[in-house]
């Protein structure tokens, strides 16, 4: 006689084969998913180095150009800097620790994009004593984000070792879905600037190899603090 399977068992089996079913179907979808983001994230990352690479030889161009004619060229100037901050509490104002809150340089070594405008250009100018910033260029701000990022998470600092960070957090509000469109958005100053710049943890950087020098002075006479302008790539160089 053939076994007879009890109609409870028969159920169990139907259920069970209907839930492998459904969790086979789930996974092939968020596997194809997976590689339909891993294919736009190329795709983003050509185009934006190919952005790159036509905005700097632009500029090579027109600056020999002026070459050529005998004139100066002028570069555009700056739409962000890089502060870092260069000496502790000691002789620190209240004002200008409040502006050092606001800046989010609580700790020495910290470093944080500005963008600048009359507001924060006098922000800087207020405290340049204990910091020190310029413009960087898209290599180095790449660099920081790729080596040193951090973002904030639920208040949590997570390292930004898979773009499902970035796009869980920014990704369904403001369209950033990987670290390269974080850069991009950080680099160009685009119109999500303050939350791709918020979600990001100050950097934790290193003392700089061969040490600062002449930590009361500005830059320009030698020293450390104040307006190192495309010099402040070499410094976060030494840094990382």
């Amino acid at each position: 006689m053939p076994r007879v399977v009890p109609e409870n068992v028969q159920k169990k089996q139907a259920r069970d084969a209907k839930l492998l079913k459904e969790l086979k179907e789930k996974r092939d979808k968020e596997r194809k998913d997976r590689a339909d983001k891993r294919k736009q994230v190329a795709a983003n990352a050509e185009k934006y180095y190919n952005e790159y690479e036509t905005q700097n030889k632009e500029v090579v161009k027109k600056a020999r150009e002026a070459k050529a004619s005998g004139n100066f060229f002028v570069p555009a100037e700056s739409k962000i800097a890089f502060a870092i901050r260069t000496r502790g509490i000691n002789k620190l104002d209240p004002k200008c620790k409040k502006i050092m809150q606001l800046l989010r340089l609580r700790q020495l070594h910290n470093g944080v994009f500005v963008r600048l405008n009359k507001a924060t250009v006098n922000m800087l100018r207020r405290v340049e004593p204990y910091i020190t910033y310029g413009y960087p260029s898209q290599a180095t701000i790449s660099k920081l984000i790729y080596k040193r990022g951090y973002g904030k998470v639920n208040g949590s600092r997570i390292p930004l070792t898979d773009n499902a960070i970035v796009e869980n957090t920014l990704g369904q509000k403001h369209g950033i879905t990987s670290v390269e469109d974080l850069i991009h958005e950080i680099s160009t100053v685009g119109p999500h600037f303050k939350e791709a710049n918020n979600f990001l943890w100050p950097f934790k950087l290193n003392s700089p190899r061969k040490g600062f020098a002449e930590k009361r002075h500005p830059y320009h006479n030698g020293g450390v603090w104040g307006n190192r302008e495309i010099q402040i790539n070499e410094l976060v160089k030494r840094m990382l």
